[in-house]
């Protein structure tokens, strides 16, 4: 990792809660595999805020998720993973300059990530990693509610994941035996 990869991670302070016991049946080292993923996110996105950022990743089951998600997006349904920004570019300069930018919070679920896992064909830890990353570029302000906002992303996110050794998971299994 270079020098500016290092400073760029070490300015994001990162809680990792791993909430549902079920985490670390299905991946070895859970709290592990997200914080990498988060950091490599991070690093990825290279934010300048001009200042450290903290966020937190929680690792949740369906029940929880499905209230969050019924709570704040008027969903009553469980979804994989669930993003809250916690800030705008408004509040950056706000802040004096040595108080830490909260991002927000990334919640993932348990039951319907490893069961995406199982139906993609992907390892539980594979699958959190894009699901973490998934989440991280949200709190840094990325979306996909467009084609181009979303070609962005995924390209992102597949880039990221590349770094951590986790295939594209946008390529379909059936297509990748092919080629």
């Amino acid at each position: 990792m270079g020098s500016l990869e290092k400073n760029t991670a070490a300015m994001l302070a990162l809680e990792v809660t791993v909430a549902t016991g079920g985490w670390r049946e299905a991946v070895v080292a859970p709290e592990k595999v997200a914080a990498r993923a988060a950091r490599a996110a991070y690093t990825a996105a290279s934010p300048d805020f001009g200042r450290s950022s903290e966020a937190a990743v929680v690792l949740t089951d369906d029940a929880e998720v499905q209230i969050l998600n019924r709570d704040y997006r008027d969903e009553d349904r469980a979804t994989n993973v669930l993003s809250f920004p916690a800030f705008n570019e408004d509040d950056i300069a706000r802040l004096p300059a040595d108080v830490p930018l909260i991002l927000g919070d990334v919640v993932i679920a348990l039951e319907t990530a490893t069961a995406e896992a199982r139906a993609e064909a992907k390892t539980a830890a594979d699958h959190l990693s894009h699901l973490v990353v998934h989440g991280m570029l949200h709190l840094l302000g990325h979306d996909h509610k467009t084609d181009d906002e979303a070609n962005i992303m995924e390209r992102l996110e597949v880039d990221i994941l590349d770094q951590l050794g986790v295939a594209d998971p946008y390529v379909i299994a059936d297509e990748a035996a092919v080629l």
